[in-house]
């Protein structure tokens, strides 16, 4: 049965290192008033419950299980999806997890951030996630991303070619790259043929300010909606049909041609 049009939302707010009460309270008064809008589909911004606390990591991760739980229960009973990245504890090892909550308050899928941004020492903190795949949801399947993950097209690509009509990004993404943002977040909508709903932070957390910008993206490129370094949402229509007639109008996935892309090495 086909998906109709349904708002989307992505949420924009300040996020405090280690302060898990605070940022649980903005987020859930954010979704709440998404719901109340009309939204359908809610992204949060990456790793939102405790911000990048690096030491703290392992014991802070300890909340999460308890977020969880309270996301799916809002989730159920605003009828909404939410989508976000929180710290995952497996072991003694931390993997930055962006969950999938369903409307009917069920986790229907999970990624693990693939791509660590060594420059900032990501990958001393977390550890590197290996799978990926499209995500099923009331609203339709859903290709998730993570911050760093825009700079990788295969990613993108890779949901796509698995049929996904929206790419949901959680992201923590500083001002000093703001530019890079804008034209990222515009191309892998582009090029995929596809809704892109990115949630960035806003303003100071630890040692960096947060570029705010979050946004949705149509198929064709338009900024639907878009912010700029203040907290609020982005909300815009998601139209499953409008996918549907770009990807029929451009042909992208039939006119690749992936004999011609096979054997690239790179340059030694």
């Amino acid at each position: 049965m086909p998906v109709p049009a349904f708002p989307a939302a992505a949420l924009q707010f300040r996020i405090d290192v280690g302060d898990v009460p605070a940022n649980r309270d903005r987020a859930v008064r954010w979704i709440a008033e998404a719901a109340r809008q009309g939204a359908k589909l809610c992204v949060l911004p990456e790793m939102w419950s405790t911000g990048f606390a690096e030491e703290r990591l392992l014991p802070l991760s300890g909340t999460t299980p308890e977020i969880l739980h309270e996301l799916r229960t809002l989730a159920g009973r605003l009828r909404i999806v939410i989508a976000g990245s929180l710290p995952e504890r497996v072991g003694r090892g931390i993997y930055n997890t962006l969950y999938v909550i369903n409307a009917t308050g069920v986790v229907t899928g999970e990624y693990r951030k693939a791509h660590l941004f060594t420059p900032s020492g990501e990958d001393l903190w977390f550890r590197r996630g290996s799978s990926a795949g499209v995500i099923p949801t009331d609203t339709g399947a859903v290709g998730p991303l993570i911050c760093y993950d825009l700079r990788f097209p295969e990613l993108s690509r890779k949901y796509f070619l698995g049929g996904a009509p929206v790419l949901c990004v959680a992201a923590q993404w500083p001002s000093v790259r703001a530019a890079h943002w804008e034209i990222l977040t515009v191309a892998r909508a582009v090029e995929n043929q596809a809704y892109l709903v990115a949630s960035n932070a806003v303003g100071p957390s630890g040692p960096f300010r947060y570029a705010g910008g979050s946004v949705v993206v149509s198929p064709a490129g338009e900024r639907l909606a878009a912010l700029g370094e203040e907290e609020g949402l982005a909300l815009a229509t998601i139209d499953p049909a409008v996918v549907e007639e770009t990807r029929r109008r451009i042909p992208c996935l039939a006119d690749r041609n992936p004999r011609s892309y096979r054997g690239t090495r790179r340059p030694g």
